[in-house]
């Protein structure tokens, strides 16, 4: 049986069909937003899965480039693997549903939302995350708190729910909300500088639209949502419960107080140690009982720490920030190069310049087709001190990266004031709590050092919150590291410029968060974000005047546009010859202007030169040097600008009279001849005998 429902949401109509297609999924829901169409397919498996102390869940996010009338590039005509776009769309889904599911459930579950139809006013994303969150609570699949999620943008001052294309061009923000009916559960956002009080007021705008969606998600769950079945959670028999805590909690509490990180996981494997020497032969069925109780263990008494006893596990104070160090120009032969230390975090950003041809080509569902401005991220595990294998990014790499490029992207200067293409890498030497911020931080230094013309410095913190169970009690804590973000409550990611907001990233382990929290989060990260500045500032006050040695100069010129296909030549031959002959990087836009890119300067005055004979119109009456390229009966054709030959009867050739046009010239010879004539097809009429007469006045 086939049911459907709608709504309405920022005036464009929502669909959902339930019970039509897929048959054999637990939920397959068929969404509509406007002519934006998303399939979602949700499953679980039947029991638990053994012998791991997490949450199996999953979203995939499937781009089908049917959806936008587009038929994949390259050799091989199908979609590959998932592109950044859709990673970075499953995690945004994910992070919204997974605190969600009840405590202890471990069986696999899995989210699919297939793009089946784009259109561009109506984001396939956010009608994603919305989907997604349906398919589940109409399944019967222990999840029933629905999520809504809106885009806001800001046009004229005024916020607008899931703006259009053209509102989408005119906003200086690009905020998504995700939220159930009574708190905010993740925030994405870019923007260009916003401000805190106005990204507060676009947060809060978002939510209330969110509660709509929630509450139009219950109403569905009433009409056709299945039987929910029973949770199998995972809990620890309680009788070992005790036995380990009676053991062990003393020693565990013992150890969380210990400030230094280093010593700490050394006594901490100690205990552990001696957990296992006392349990693992009486309980060897019970591993990963004893295990949990460790970890709980830990948690509770760090939380005890910092909820109760306002103290931090290195003792800071909650607003406190670790030592911070910034260095600039430490690689010879890159072209910028900047090192930030915070506290146990360091990550090295290098920054590189290319032409504009170097940009990267996206091959997705959006309207965006290139990138010149790129930041890539690399988290290798000898950062956690740890020893793995070292293979390509995986979804954590993919988000912070992409994180760090949004809070960089409104600083980057103009194609027009800085025709470089920019490539940024993070690498993350060391990792004791928010790598993505301190790439933000690195990046920053890294363009400065490049001598990139960025707006304003960037800078980014991340904050942390403690809940009581009940929610009641919050603490804030500023500069988050390892230990904090891994039992708290909240991951709240902040990067900025003095004068306000361009990147926020926010996901939570509880079940949303307060008004309140979300306030004090971006004030105090403020106040962290201009300490940080202040110490980048001291690093590098501004961006070096001159680029690097090893870095390509750019040249810019301008043609007739009418002329372009004079450069390009037939099949390209103009334009290879002249990369060739001189080895710079040629890049033309539509309006005429030519970017060149080298190294040396010579070969681009050469290739500008080269340019401008080649974009030269052939005037009567000049004479020029020109080269014989074909030789005929009745004359010898001359090339006397690049691409462009003309005539030289034979009559014209010498003021004698020749029989062969071989007695005064051959192939290859290079002759001053004169214009005399261009007919009406643009057929050029050359005499060798008018420009001797004229070069031998002019010496006269």
């Amino acid at each position: 049986m086939n049911n459907v429902c709608e709504t309405t949401v920022a005036g464009r109509k929502l669909t959902v069909e339930f019970g039509k297609i897929g048959m054999l999924s637990d939920a397959a829901v068929l969404v509509k937003y406007g002519d934006t169409v998303i399939l979602v397919n949700a499953n679980a498996s039947e029991k638990p899965r053994e012998g791991i102390d997490f949450l199996p869940f999953s979203v995939e996010y499937q781009e089908r480039l049917y959806s936008v009338g587009k038929i994949p590039g390259g050799f091989i005509k199908r979609e590959g693997k998932p592109s950044d776009k859709s990673i970075l769309t499953a995690r945004a889904i994910d992070r919204p549903l997974r605190p969600l599911f009840p405590k202890g459930y471990r069986n696999d579950v899995q989210v699919v939302c297939t793009v089946l139809s784009v259109e561009q006013d109506n984001l396939p994303e956010i009608l994603a995350a919305n989907s997604a969150s349906i398919a589940l609570c109409l399944s019967s699949i222990p999840y029933s708190e629905p999520v809504g999620t809106v885009s806001v943008g800001m046009v004229d001052d005024n916020f607008v729910i899931n703006p259009t294309v053209e509102e989408r061009e005119k906003s200086p923000l690009n905020l998504t909300v995700s939220a159930t009916r009574n708190r905010v559960m993740m925030i994405e956002a870019g923007g260009d500088e916003i401000p805190e009080d106005i990204m507060y007021d676009a947060i809060m705008f978002g939510f209330e639209e969110c509660k709509k969606i929630a509450d139009f998600q219950i109403k569905l769950m009433e009409v056709m949502g299945k039987e929910k079945k029973e949770p199998i959670c995972f809990k620890v028999d309680e009788a070992i419960e005790k036995e380990v805590r009676d053991f062990a909690f003393d020693m565990v509490k013992e150890v969380m107080y210990i400030t230094d990180k280093d010593e700490r996981n050394q006594k901490l494997d100690t205990v552990k140690e001696k957990i296992g020497e006392e349990f693992n032969e009486k309980y060897p069925d019970n591993l990963l009982d004893i295990a949990d109780v460790v970890y709980r263990m830990q948690k509770e008494v760090v939380r005890n720490m910092l909820l109760n006893e306002n103290r931090r596990p290195d003792g800071r104070t909650f607003d406190e920030i670790r030592p911070i160090s910034c260095e600039v120009g430490l690689l010879p032969r890159t072209h910028g190069t900047g090192l930030f230390t915070r506290g146990m975090t360091q990550v090295l950003t290098v920054a590189t310049l290319g032409a504009l041809g170097d940009v990267q080509i996206i091959d997705g569902l959006g309207a965006e087709e290139s990138k010149r401005y790129m930041h890539h991220y690399n988290f290798p595990s000898y950062s956690v001190g740890e020893v793995g294998p070292l293979r390509g990014p995986g979804r954590r790499e993919i988000g912070h990266g992409a994180l760090a490029e949004k809070a960089l992207e409104p600083l980057i200067p103009s194609e027009e004031q800085f025709p470089y293409t920019i490539r940024l890498v993070s690498e993350v030497l060391s990792s004791n709590g928010s790598t993505s911020q301190a790439s933000v931080c690195g990046s920053t230094l890294a363009l400065l050092d490049a001598g990139v013309p960025i707006k304003r410095p960037a800078a980014g913190i991340a904050m942390g919150l403690i809940t009581s169970e009940d929610l009641s009690h919050e603490e804030i804590l500023t500069d988050i590291q390892g230990i904090e973000d891994f039992f708290g409550d909240m991951d709240f990611k902040v990067a900025g410029t003095e004068k306000g907001i361009t990147a926020i990233q926010v996901d939570t382990k509880i079940a949303g968060l307060s008004k309140e929290c979300i306030k004090t989060a971006m004030n105090d990260a403020k106040k962290a974000r201009l300490h940080i500045l202040g110490k980048i500032n001291e690093c590098i006050p501004a961006p070096r005047e001159e680029l690097s040695k090893y870095a390509p100069r750019a040249y810019t010129m301008s043609i007739n546009p009418e002329k372009i296909r004079d450069v390009i030549g037939k099949g390209g031959e103009n334009i290879n010859k002249i990369i060739s002959q001189t080895g710079v990087k040629i890049d033309i836009k539509e309006d005429g202007t030519i970017f060149i890119l080298s190294s040396d300067k010579l070969s681009a005055d050469t290739a500008i030169q080269m340019i401008e004979n080649v974009t030269r119109d052939v005037v009567i009456g000049e004479i020029y040097l020109g080269k014989v390229t074909k030789i005929t009966n009745f004359g010898a054709f001359v090339e006397i600008l690049p691409g462009k030959e003309g005539l030289v009867h034979i009559s014209q050739l010498d003021f004698k009279h020749i029989n062969k046009v071989e007695d005064i010239v051959s192939q290859g010879d290079e002759i001053l001849v004169k214009v005399t004539e261009i007919d009406k097809q643009g057929r050029v009429n050359l005499s060798r005998k008018d420009a001797i007469k004229e070069s031998a006045n002019k010496e006269d």
